[in-house]
């Protein structure tokens, strides 16, 4: 009877993930083996179901991997991977940096002080992801309040606006929370008696943090890495707002293939060799997990 009423609550979850992520990306792997066409919509070739069967086979017949062959022959997508993996790292790894002693410090604070402060972090989702981005270009631009702020210290300005800077400050501050909440959320847990033990055994607090509290904190610290680093590399409003034409990430390609040059089936194979890039971290992650649990 269990079996079966978890047979029936797995249903659900299974429909979801067809529906909004099976079909879809099926959808954008045939997009990928198509032909640009001067058609509506701009891609060949399509099934034609008057001919049933061998409507289809010629279909499939006709897809092939042209477009992935022209993805290896254009520099622009192969400096846009590496910029967009390269920038989501740098990010990564500063939201690491900041976010530990951020979780680390609410973790060890009183319990209403503890929720105020988690309360801070998520505070920022209640407002539009667009409209904070909005306002880092009016601090950030020439005339801007940081330039104000430094104009009025004695300080020369300077120009951040339109650069990779200010694309992995927008990054950074967009995705802290990511960072902080799982790391918080593993810290929160740890058994406070480990590091009592520690110090009865001779460690000082430093020591006892890097031999317990930093150890055991790893997961938070991977799941907190890999929720930043994998929207982060595809991101689209971030460097399209605060970095200029001169910043490459393959969420602009993507858009600018799919929606100024109209050529769908090249958007659809960056966008498919960037989810197979993605996964190959979630899967390490997985069996990491498998092998703590196990």
């Amino acid at each position: 009877m269990r079996r079966e009423r978890s047979g029936l609550a797995a249903i659900v979850p299974l429909l979801w993930l067809a529906i909004f992520f099976a079909f879809p990306f099926l959808l954008v792997a045939k997009l990928s083996l198509s032909d640009t066409a001067l058609a509506m919509p701009p891609y060949a070739p399509r099934i034609d179901w008057s001919q049933g069967l061998a409507g289809v086979r010629a279909f499939l017949a006709a897809l092939d991997g042209e477009t992935y062959a022209r993805l290896t022959q254009d520099r622009l997508y192969l400096d846009a991977y590496l910029s967009s993996l390269r920038l989501a790292a740098i990010g990564t790894a500063l939201l690491l940096l900041i976010g530990y002693p951020i979780a680390y410090g609410i973790s060890r604070c009183p319990d209403g002080v503890r929720r105020a402060l988690v309360m801070a972090v998520v505070l920022p989702f209640w407002t539009s992801f667009l409209i904070r981005i909005y306002a880092w270009i009016a601090i950030l631009k020439p005339a801007g309040l940081l330039n104000t702020v430094l104009g009025a210290v004695g300080l020369p300005a300077i120009n951040i606006l339109n650069t990779e800077a200010a694309v992995i400050l927008g990054l950074v501050y967009a995705y802290l929370p990511f960072m902080v909440l799982p790391l918080y959320a593993v810290l929160d847990r740890q058994d406070e008696s480990l590091i009592e033990a520690a110090q009865d055994l001779g460690c000082t607090p430093v020591s006892a943090f890097w031999r317990v509290t930093f150890p055991l904190s790893l997961r938070g610290a991977a799941a907190g890495a890999l929720l930043c680093f994998i929207p982060m590399a595809g991101e689209f409003v971030i460097p399209d707002l605060l970095g200029g034409s001169e910043t490459l990430m393959l969420g602009k390609v993507i858009w600018t293939e799919f929606f100024a040059n109209r050529d769908w089936p090249a958007a659809s194979a960056v966008a498919i060799v960037l989810l197979a890039t993605l996964t190959v971290p979630i899967v390490l992650f997985e069996r990491e997990q498998r092998k703590v649990v196990g």
